[in-house]
């Protein structure tokens, strides 16, 4: 058996070098076939749920030609009885009768002579089987069975490489599915597109947001529902060395108290009812990225004590384990709630407090940042528009008159639904914002400060910066007769993001809308 020891040696080097089976298999197969007299390798993977069995890889010998089914049906007994086989870990050798099947069903039709059949675990249960087929009878022996018998770990763990890489590729697949959904709805092109008003009324936050990004403490976003507090989190993390790392985000507030410990910290295999299986908590899956807490405030005490020692030095326990887990990520934390108000009230931990405050971000309601009204407002209806598959629709003054003067308790996201619901209520076709708001609140906002819009357009032999910006802009916009996005549009034209082009003409008062009637009458 010492001459097999170089064969079993090789096998496991390939099963630790390839996750594909079939490389792992095409590398072995001639070892295989200089130390076992076998003209065929076959492994073949059980489909527990469908009662199939199917090849995923095969290997032959001096390139000899075969043709043989490679799926295989079972009724429900017949494959019941063969995973009892699989389950007593037991190989078998046997004559391959011309025109009958192997006992067990598992040897594809077309193949004659004699096998070694073996039956492959994994830890969860029978997974397949390997089959090393003689197309001639009388050449395998009682030790070459021996030898199959050594094999099936490394054959098992090739097929669970396959099992594995077959679902990351599925899962894979499936979040860049997700990604792109996410984006089309939010009519963005990437996840780290500029965030409007960035230069307006989010200048300091952004500037905020440039110099802790560099670094990695935790920061704690503070700000209004709907202000954009995951926004400028995911922006931290686009503009930091984990970029290219995990950003998940946990909605403290939506996870039961029962449970919190569970979720954010993982668990060992009956650790309590119902734990079948070890899991990892959302601070293992966000190692090497960021974890974004939001809504941070409603942690239970228990939960935060663990969150500070995490913070401290980076390790912790799953529920019901015993060994360190150590992670390398940076955690974001974002509320609503007074957290200095929820100390001396012994809602919130005052150690936590001072070490998830190190960097805080304070987001502005829209209500105190109008100027970024009509650029966002624009936006909006834009996006609407396209889901609905309508004309572009831009509001006129009398429209942002009319959003500058409402409080806005539900901010940026509130603004979204009013502007979306309006493009609804006027078909597509203009802005209902009037019955979209509702009554306005009988307390209003202060009287609004003008907006960048109604600011007068320059003069024609203006030379200033805005007057040659004005007049290169509507020549663009001429030429492209209003149309402002896509690959005719004016953004395309003057090579700038359309979201920048629209702020910028806002602040310089020029409205597409005239090139377009401009361009209806000289059709």
């Amino acid at each position: 058996m010492e001459r097999f020891g170089h064969l079993l040696l090789a096998v496991w080097r390939e099963a630790c070098r390839h996750t594909e089976i079939g490389d792992a298999l095409a590398e072995s197969a001639s070892r295989l076939f200089s130390r076992i007299p076998i003209d065929l390798v076959l492994i073949r993977r059980l489909d527990v749920s469908r009662h199939v069995v199917e090849t995923v890889a095969s290997g032959t010998c001096r390139a000899r030609h075969w043709s043989a089914e490679t799926r295989t049906e079972f009724a429900p007994a017949e494959f019941d009885r063969l995973l009892a086989w699989c389950r007593a870990g037991e190989p078998m050798r046997t004559s391959v009768v011309p025109g009958e099947l192997l006992p067990l069903g598992v040897l594809p039709h077309g193949l004659t002579g004699e096998a070694l059949v073996g039956p492959l675990n994994a830890d969860t249960g029978p997974v397949g089987v390997v089959l090393m087929v003689s197309l001639s009878a009388g050449h395998l022996e009682p030790r070459h069975e021996r030898v199959l018998r050594l094999l099936l770990e490394p054959f098992t763990v090739w097929l669970e490489n396959d099992r594995r890489l077959r679902e990351l590729t599925t899962l894979r697949e499936a979040a860049e599915a997700d990604r792109r959904s996410l984006l089309s709805r939010l009519g963005r092109h990437d996840i780290s597109d500029s965030i409007i008003g960035a230069e307006t009324g989010l200048k300091e936050v952004m500037d905020r947001v440039d110099q802790v990004a560099r670094t990695d403490v935790p920061v704690l976003i503070l700000g209004e529902t709907g202000s954009g507090k995951e926004v400028v989190a995911r922006s931290i993390h686009q503009r930091s060395r984990r970029a290219t790392g995990p950003f998940l985000r946990v909605n403290c507030g939506a996870i039961a108290p029962e449970l919190v410990d569970s979720e954010l910290f993982g668990h060992e295999r009956g650790s309590f009812t119902g734990a079948v299986g070890a899991r990892k908590g959302w601070f293992e899956r966000a190692d090497g990225g960021t974890l974004f807490l939001d809504e941070c405030g409603e942690l239970s005490l228990a939960a935060q004590v663990r969150l500070l020692r995490i913070l401290q030095d980076g390790t912790f326990e799953r529920v019901g384990g015993e060994r360190q887990v150590s992670v390398d990520l940076r955690v974001i934390a974002a509320t609503h709630r007074n957290l200095e108000q929820m100390i001396p009230e012994g809602r919130f931990r005052e150690d936590l407090w001072y070490r998830l405050s190190v960097f805080p971000v304070r987001l502005p309601p829209l209500r105190e940042r109008l100027e970024d009204i009509p650029t966002m407002a624009a936006h909006f209806a834009s996006r609407a528009a396209e889901r609905l598959g309508a004309a572009e629709i831009a509001p006129s003054r009398e429209d942002l008159h009319l959003l500058a003067s409402y409080p806005w308790p539900g901010n940026v996201r509130e603004l979204a639904a009013v502007i979306e619901r309006a493009v609804i209520l006027g078909d597509g076709k203009r802005l209902e914002l009037a019955q979209a708001l509702g009554p306005l609140p009988a307390a209003r906002a202060p009287e609004p400060k003008q907006l960048p819009s109604e600011r007068p357009a320059p003069a024609a032999n203006d030379l200033s910066i805005d007057a040659a910006m004005v007049r290169h802009i509507e020549a663009a916009l001429l030429q492209t007769h209003g149309r402002i996005e896509g690959p005719f549009g004016a953004a395309r034209l003057l090579n700038i993001n359309p979201h920048t082009l629209r702020g910028r003409m806002r602040s310089l008062g020029i409205d597409w809308r005239r090139f377009r009637h401009s361009a209806a009458s000289n059709a």
